[in-house]
């Protein structure tokens, strides 16, 4: 939960001239920003350049947020937008839910992911891990959804569909999450329960 000021009560004293108050709509969603970073590249000081550009962005932005949606929501349209054009400098491409293959690929990793889970971890840890297997469609939706806190509508805004298309977007990411859990992480899934 989110405690001080609300983001719109900053956002108006940043604009009216306050530019120091902006740190704390940084510290406020600094992880956010960076968890969803990290769902685009798997290299920390490229998540690390992204997220820094990302609120370099959404400062310089600040007068464009109007309100109609949460702070997060006008946030994760830059950060997402602010990804892919960074992956695009890079030439690295971006999957799509329908691209297949990343299942298949997920799947053939579960070696490497079996020998990486000598320690116990915790409940969050192995979500974020289970999340990282998924594509990138749904990752972004689970994550604005249980991590961003993002309503139905708030997200089919965010990628172009109505609120149901949304719940059933939502409803296959939350299988498709059940079922990497089940397969890579039986034992931790097991001790989350028991």
């Amino acid at each position: 939960m989110q405690t001080g000021p609300a983001d719109n009560e900053i956002i108006n004293k940043v604009l009216g001239g306050e530019q120091a108050l902006y740190a704390h709509l940084v510290k406020r969603y600094q992880n956010f920003v960076f968890t969803i970073v990290l769902r685009y590249t798997i290299s920390r000081e490229d998540a690390e350049e992204i997220a820094q550009d990302v609120f370099v962005k959404a400062y310089r932005s600040l007068a464009d947020f109007r309100g109609e949606s949460k702070f997060s929501t006008w946030l994760y349209t830059i950060v997402t937008t602010t990804c892919i054009t960074f992956l695009r400098k890079k030439k690295i491409s971006v999957h799509s839910l329908d691209n297949e293959h990343i299942f298949e690929v997920a799947d053939n990793q579960n070696a490497t992911f079996r020998a990486n889970q000598v320690e116990q971890k915790s409940k969050a840890q192995v979500i974020n891990e289970a999340i990282k297997l998924l594509s990138v469609d749904d990752a972004r939706i689970i994550t604005l959804f249980y991590q961003a806190e993002q309503s139905l509508e708030e997200i089919g805004r965010i990628i172009g569909v109505d609120p149901n298309t949304a719940k059933v977007k939502l409803h296959r990411a939350r299988q498709r999450l059940k079922e990497k859990m089940e397969k890579h992480y039986a034992e931790e899934v097991k001790d989350m329960v028991g």
